[in-house]
């Protein structure tokens, strides 16, 4: 590309949401931002935001606008797919918003609510569904009956259940009353209603299940039906994770449904 073709960083940077023009241009100069993996800081510089990757602080960027990332908490009793071949509640109702075709990434079974990302985003929906990247998720669970502590130091040294072995990442109480708890597990497996396995191994059956964390998206007050795209934040991070898997297209994609 020679010196006259392209769009100039700053210009693009700010397009993108970013900052403003004057902003992203003093984040070149201060040298916080690379194209391709390199530091540029000269404020006449152009790229192709069609060919080019480029970050900020070390955060990608989303320079290609064909692509959408939207947040949906799912509510009970939707299953995660886009037709149902027994005809119950889908995931159609959410996307007829977007003129872009949006798919889901990864599963939640019908009963479990909670953050469920659409995207039309192929590569980063690998990355995010597929359990050899690592990404957590983090759910709340109220169960029946009074967990006690050697149970959470259970969950996270491994439970045996019939399909093999399975340790959460992270497991804590964090309340008790009547005859529930309530448990908050971190998990990046990809088996089918793992949540719910591992609770019933240990001997407190799933009464409610929600997902409050994906990576590093986080549901937040959004209410149980509704839908938003994400901030440029969110997709900046979700980019980075996407862009630092190794062989992210080298894994099929399993389904994930806890």
């Amino acid at each position: 590309m020679s010196e006259a073709e392209g769009v100039r960083l700053q210009k693009v940077l700010a397009n993108a949401g970013v900052a403003s023009r004057r902003v992203c241009e003093q984040l070149i100069v201060e040298g916080r931002v690379r194209v391709n993996g390199v530091v540029v800081t000269e404020l006449g510089s152009r790229i192709d935001p069609e060919g080019d990757i480029v970050d900020v602080d070390g955060t990608a960027v989303q320079l290609d606008t064909t692509k959408r990332y939207v947040m949906l908490n799912k509510p009970t009793g939707v299953v995660s797919s886009m037709r149902d071949e027994k005809g119950r509640p889908d995931l159609r109702r959410f996307t007829k918003d977007w003129d872009e075709r949006l798919y889901n990434v990864g599963r939640l079974d019908a009963e479990t609510s909670g953050l469920l990302v659409l995207t039309n985003d192929g590569e980063l929906a690998h990355v995010l569904a597929h359990p050899s990247f690592g990404v957590t998720k983090l759910y709340i669970a109220q169960v029946r009956g009074r967990v006690a502590p050697q149970t959470i130091a259970r969950l996270t040294r491994g439970v045996e259940l019939e399909d093999g072995p399975i340790a959460a990442d992270k497991a804590r109480l964090l309340d008790t009353s009547g005859d529930t708890s309530l448990v908050e597990l971190t998990l990046h497996s990809g088996r089918n209603r793992i949540v719910r396995r591992m609770m019933a191994e240990v001997g407190h059956p799933v009464v409610e299940l929600v997902r409050r964390q994906f990576g590093p998206l986080r549901l937040g007050t959004l209410p149980a039906g509704r839908t938003r795209e994400l901030t440029t934040v969110e997709r900046g991070a979700l980019l980075t994770l996407s862009r630092s898997a190794d062989g992210a297209t080298e894994h099929p994609t399993s389904p994930e449904t806890p």
